[in-house]
């Protein structure tokens, strides 16, 4: 039976402004994605739980409030105690450049700042998912 790619889509930490993970969450359903939208102010533990419980092929993390170097790390480490060594995380929001070649070289996947495509966000995530398959088969 084939599976679509499962996306979880989180906002962390006290960041409150969610429309652009909502618009983001939209978009790939639209492309064809199952996602599920945790809601605002979640924690690195409440988010990989969530991961966890969902069976997700994909963490994707709106942070607008400048605490990406450490929110970022956090899921990842929490990720690996957990075994999700197979789920991307990916993300975007307000992060400079700099911040973001340093989280790709820790093992986050691409970062999205403001005014990308969504359809680059959708075709980023099924090149991914379609070079490093876990259970699912793309329709």
């Amino acid at each position: 039976m084939d599976k679509k790619i499962r996306v979880l889509i989180a906002k962390a930490g006290l960041d409150g402004h969610d429309r652009g993970a909502k618009v983001i969450a939209a978009a790939l359903r639209d492309a064809g994605m199952e996602v599920i939208y945790t809601g605002l102010r979640q924690t690195p533990e409440m988010i990989v739980e969530a991961a966890l419980q969902e069976d997700v092929d994909v963490i994707g993390i709106s942070v607008l409030s400048g605490a990406h170097m450490t929110l970022f790390p956090k899921i990842l480490n929490l990720m690996k105690e957990k075994g999700l060594n197979d789920v991307l995380l990916t993300g975007g929001g307000i992060i400079p450049e700099e911040d973001i070649k340093e989280l790709k070289k820790s093992g986050v996947g691409e970062l999205f700042t403001p005014g990308a495509p969504t359809s680059a966000i959708a075709d980023f995530i099924k090149s991914w998912c379609k070079k490093y398959p876990r259970s699912y088969i793309e329709k």
